[in-house]
């Protein structure tokens, strides 16, 4: 996930110095169905599986591991693949064009379709989550988060139980990578849709980050960053917990503040 590369550091009141730097890594993957190229993701290397069953969930009709009959990863013409086969029944993503960089999970994507969030209630009546296990899950995830330690460079997400169990993390480059990395372990696990579960975010929370976590069946979302306002009215729509900007002991809850205790 991480490589070096030699840069010049600069300090006020002393000598430019030459010194190696770890970076995050950035790099393509292809997903190929069929033989066709469905998409092109640059993303940080590792879980590549998992993102690309995290991406076939919501950009397709995989909603359970035996909806995926292969996922197979592999060195292929000089770049890293994964070639997946779906069940007979299950409807497959349209191809993108065009590559779509870390920054964007929606970028060349010529639809977004809304009815593909139809997932059923994300939690169950009366789920609650404490306002402490909220502001204290971010801290959490930083205590995991390996590469960002080493770079600064990366995102995280994690999936967290409302008792503040963190039950996954990954890492990468793009914030809506690291998201697909999650929903893709819960995938094939077998946990989705992942109700009264927490999706936890580094960055900020704009519409595609709310329309994983819908497509994922999770109740809320913990953000150290701030929403977009098309995140909230998403949120808001669908019933889940957005709390954004949490950071030490504050928070701010966008929806759902009838679920915090």
């Amino acid at each position: 996930m991480t490589t070096r590369r030699a840069i010049v550091r600069m300090t006020t009141g002393a000598e430019p110095a030459r010194t190696p730097d770890d970076l995050a890594v950035e790099a393509p993957l292809v997903l190929g169905l069929g033989g066709e190229t469905l998409a092109t993701l640059m993303r940080t290397p590792g879980a590549d599986l998992e993102l690309a069953a995290g991406w076939l969930v919501v950009e397709s009709g995989v909603r359970r591991p035996d909806d995926l009959v292969t996922l197979r990863a592999c060195w292929e013409d000089g770049t890293d693949r994964v070639h997946v086969t779906l069940r007979d029944g299950v409807t497959p993503p349209r191809p993108r064009a065009y590559l779509t960089g870390s920054a964007c999970g929606v970028c060349s994507a010529d639809v977004l379709d809304l009815a593909l969030l139809a997932r059923g209630a994300p939690h169950s009546p009366g789920w609650t989550v404490d306002r402490d296990v909220l502001v204290a899950l971010p801290e959490a995830m930083r205590t995991r988060q390996r590469a960002f330690a080493r770079t600064g460079g990366v995102h995280a997400a994690g999936l967290a139980a409302a008792t503040g169990e963190l039950l996954t993390v990954h890492e990468d480059v793009g914030r809506h990578n690291a998201v697909d990395k999650v929903v893709g372990r819960a995938l094939l696990d077998g946990a989705l849709p992942a109700t009264d579960h927490l999706l936890v975010v580094s960055g900020r929370v704009s519409f595609e980050i709310v329309q994983k976590a819908v497509a994922a069946g999770v109740a809320g979302i913990v953000a150290v960053s701030a929403p977009s306002s098309l995140a909230v009215d998403l949120s808001r729509e669908q019933g889940l917990l957005l709390a954004g900007l949490v950071r030490g002991e504050r928070m701010n809850v966008y929806a759902g503040e009838d679920l915090v205790r």
